[in-house]
C-alpha cells in the first residue's frame, strides 16, 4: 500500500502530464503484479462497489475524531473532499500493513458484514493508516477515485513501462474485465485480442469548432476555411443521444456506452440486431429516443438512463433506435485503419442488408462550400440535433481525441436573461466565496427559480459577485444565502424541455453564465413564458 500511496501522491502534486506519465511508468515497472492490476482498475473506473453509505461514514468519522457533527460538516465544506477531511482528523493508533490488493479486498469484504462490524473495521483502518495511505483507502471506500489522471495518461505510463503500444493497450483495457478474473500478464502483455467476444473498441472523439459564447454561426468560418477543400470532408448531423457501440460476435450481441458500461439489458430493442447483422460486426453510433420517424427530446432519453429494469410502459413511451455512423469491425476484422470513405461504403451495405427499423444510417449532408455547411448548422436545432459533425474522408478511426480529422460544430446555445436570487459557498479553494448561484425568471410578478450555474464568470467578476452577496443577504439557510434581487445575468444552455420535476415546469441542460448584464435592470429580465417559448 505504501508504494501505491507514493504513486498517488506523485500524481496528485503535479499538473505536468509528462511527470504523471513518468510516475506511472515507474510504478508499473516496480510494483507487485496484482497491485498494478488494481491501479489500472481504479484509474479506469473499475472500483469496488461502495459497501457503506455517506451517512454511516460521516457518523463514524465524528465518533473517531470526537468533534461534533456541525464542525465535521464545516470542515468537509472547506476541504471539499471527504477522503481528505477524514485523513486530516484521524489519528494513528495501531498501524496496519497490507498491500493495495489487500485493502481493496478489505473494503469488498465489508458488504457481507453487519453494520456494527463494518463500523469497527472502517474505524480500525482509519486508525491504522496515516497520511497518503489513509487518503487512498478513503478513496477506495467512497468510490471517488478522481486524482487528475485520465485513462489516456494512465495508458501512456503503462505503455512506457511495458513497451506495448498505446492503441493496443487502450483496446485491451476496454470491456468487461476485473482484477478478480484476470491477471496483469493476461490483460496487458498477452496477445489476447480474440479472447473476449464482448470487448468494444476505444471511441474516436472529435475536437470542437468553437466561437465565443453567444456569437453568431459565422464565428467558426475561419476554422472551417482552414480545413481546406470542402469536398475532402464528410458532414452529418451531431445527434443528441447516448454514444454507444453495438457489437455482434458469435451468437451474442453487446451494447456499450461511451463510459465503458455494458448496457445490453437496458436496450432490449437491439436484441433483434443479433439476427440481422453478420457475426463480427462492430458499429459506432448514437442511441436515440425515436418515435414517428423523428428523435424525441433528450429529456425523454433520460427516462431510460440509469433504470435497473425497463418495463413495457417505458418501452412503449420511449422506444430507441441505433443511429449508426461508423463501422469498426466487419466480418470479424478490425477495419479502423481503412479510410472513412471506405468504412462508410461498408456501413451503408451493412445497414441496407439488415433492413431493420431499430438500425438507422446517419445520413450525410450535401454541401459544396463552407457557407453551405453553415446553412445546415443553422437548421440543426429545428431538426432536433446538436449540430454538425465533420470527418475527413481519408481519416482512419483513431483512439481517443485526435486533432485534425474529426470535428464537431455545435449549434449556438440558447440563452435567457435571469435574476440572481440565491448563492451558495463553493468547495475546497472556493469555500470562502459564494460561487454557486441560483437564478429566477419573472412569472406573475414573482421570480421563479429555473436554473443553477457556477461557471462562466471571470475571477474578477466572481469576487465582485461574492462581495455583493455578502452585502445584500436577506436570509440565510446554512451555506445558502437569499439575496436582494438586483443583478441580471445571461444564462446559456444546450437544451430545454418541459419537466414535472422542476418548480418552473422547465428543465435546461448544462446551464452556465454567458455574461453579466450590467446594462439591464431586473425588470428587464425575461419571463418564464419567454423560456417556455424556446421549447420547440
Amino acid at each position: 500500500m505504501r508504494r501505491a500511496a507514493q504513486l498517488f501522491e506523485e500524481l496528485d502534486v503535479t499538473t505536468s502530464t509528462n511527470a504523471k506519465v513518468d510516475a506511472l511508468a515507474r510504478y508499473f515497472s516496480e510494483a507487485d503484479e496484482q497491485d498494478k492490476l488494481w491501479v489500472i482498475a481504479l484509474l479506469s473506473g473499475r472500483r469496488p462497489k461502495r459497501p457503506v453509505t455517506s451517512t454511516q461514514l460521516r457518523t463514524w468519522a465524528t465518533e473517531i475524531s470526537g468533534i461534533p457533527d456541525w464542525l465535521f460538516e464545516a470542515s468537509y465544506h472547506v476541504v471539499g473532499d471527504f477522503a481528505e477531511t477524514v485523513t486530516h482528523i484521524a489519528t494513528l493508533k495501531k498501524p496496519l500493513v497490507k498491500s493495495l490488493t489487500g485493502w481493496v479486498r478489505y473494503v469488498e469484504d465489508l458488504k457481507d458484514l453487519p453494520d456494527e462490524e463494518r463500523a469497527v473495521r472502517v474505524k480500525a483502518a482509519w486508525e491504522g493508516l496515516e497520511e497518503m495511505e489513509l487518503f487512498v483507502f478513503n478513496k477506495i471506500i467512497t468510490g471517488g477515485f478522481r486524482i487528475g489522471v485520465s485513462q489516456k495518461i494512465m495508458v501512456k505510463g503503462l505503455s512506457k513501462a511495458t513497451g506495448v503500444s498505446e492503441d493496443v493497450l487502450a483496446h485491451r483495457l476496454m470491456g468487461d474485465w476485473n482484477p478478480h478474473t484476470t491477471t496483469f500478464k493476461e490483460l496487458v502483455l498477452d496477445d489476447n485480442s480474440g479472447d473476449s467476444d464482448s470487448r468494444p473498441y476505444p471511441f474516436y472523439l472529435a475536437y470542437g469548432i468553437e466561437g465565443p459564447e453567444g456569437t453568431a454561426a459565422g464565428a467558426g468560418m475561419g476554422e472551417l476555411r482552414s480545413l481546406g477543400d470542402p469536398s475532402l470532408w464528410q458532414a452529418e448531423h451531431k445527434w443528441d443521444g447516448i454514444r454507444g457501440q453495438v457489437i455482434v460476435r458469435g451468437e451474442r450481441h453487446f451494447v456499450w456506452s461511451r463510459g465503458e458500461e455494458l448496457v445490453t439489458d437496458k436496450y432490449p430493442e437491439f436484441e433483434a440486431l443479433r439476427k440481422v447483422l453478420p457475426p463480427g460486426t462492430a458499429l459506432d453510433g448514437e442511441i436515440l429516443a425515436w418515435k414517428n420517424g423523428a428523435p424525441l427530446p433528450f429529456a425523454e432519453m433520460q427516462k431510460r438512463i440509469g433504470r435497473k429494469s425497463v418495463g413495457k410502459k417505458i418501452l412503449a413511451d420511449v422506444p430507441v433506435v441505433f443511429m449508426a455512423y461508423d463501422l469498426m469491425e466487419s466480418d470479424g476484422h478490425d477495419i479502423r485503419a481503412l479510410a472513412m470513405s471506405e468504412r462508410r461504403s461498408l456501413l451503408e451495405r451493412v445497414t441496407a442488408d439488415a433492413a431493420h427499423p431499430t438500425l438507422l444510417l446517419s445520413p450525410t449532408l450535401n454541401f459544396n462550400s463552407w457557407e453551405g455547411l453553415v446553412a445546415h448548422r443553422d437548421a440543426a436545432r429545428t431538426s432536433a440535433v446538436e449540430g454538425i459533425m465533420l470527418k475527413r474522408k481519408t481519416s482512419a478511426y483513431e483512439v481517443g481525441r485526435r486533432r485534425g480529422d474529426w470535428w464537431k460544430w455545435k449549434v449556438d446555445p440558447l440563452s435567457i436573461d435571469a435574476v440572481l436570487t440565491f448563492s451558495m459557498q463553493g468547495h475546497g479553494r472556493r469555500a470562502d466565496l459564494y460561487t454557486d448561484h441560483t437564478f429566477g425568471l419573472w412569472n406573475n410578478g414573482e421570480l421563479v427559480t429555473f436554473a443553477k450555474a457556477y461557471s462562466g464568470l471571470t475571477d474578477e467578476e466572481m469576487l465582485e459577485v461574492d462581495r455583493f452577496v455578502k452585502k445584500n443577504t436577506i436570509e440565510r439557510f446554512g451555506p445558502v444565502r437569499k439575496v436582494t434581487p438586483q443583478l441580471v445575468f445571461e444564462i446559456a444552455f444546450e437544451g430545454i424541455s418541459f419537466s414535472t420535476r422542476h418548480k418552473s415546469g422547465v428543465a435546461v441542460r448544462f446551464p452556465r453564465i454567458a455574461r453579466w448584464r450590467h446594462d439591464k435592470k431586473i425588470e428587464e429580465a425575461n419571463t418564464l413564458d419567454d423560456l417556455k417559448n424556446l421549447i420547440r
